[in-house]
């Protein structure tokens, strides 16, 4: 695919995954600072990475839980919560997923990580 291609195809998973909403509001209006970024960001996880058969979206949403967790990053990690449950995983399973963090990173990352789930599940639950 050409470069094009793989961002196209990167816009359409990343819609998929974290919604329109989200991706509208990411998307508005960058500027020339971050708009290298959020070009390469797209062509390349989403649409050279996120496209591939290897592995299902579903799997990739557990992997990223998982992640960003043990990296520390709740910004993404709520991000990536929203679009694990589109993406079809339920409560219960993110829920282990921490659980499973609390043995390999330890105890901050997985209380932190159940935290942002809480806050996410509440705004889901509100909206």
């Amino acid at each position: 695919m050409t470069s094009s291609d793989n961002y196209k195809a990167g816009e359409k998973v990343r819609r998929a995954v974290l919604g329109d909403k989200r991706v509208d509001e990411t998307m508005k209006d960058p500027d020339d600072f971050a708009r290298p970024l959020m070009e390469i960001t797209t062509e390349f996880a989403w649409g050279q990475i996120w496209t591939r058969e290897g592995i299902d979206r579903r799997t990739r949403s557990f992997m990223n839980l998982a992640m960003l967790s043990a990296l520390n990053r709740p910004h993404e990690l709520a991000v990536h919560i929203r679009g694990a449950l589109n993406n079809g995983l339920t409560r219960e399973e993110i829920q282990e997923v921490f659980l499973h963090v609390l043995a390999y990173c330890g105890a901050p990352a997985a209380i932190d990580s159940t935290r942002i789930a809480k806050q996410v599940f509440a705004e889901i639950d509100a909206e």
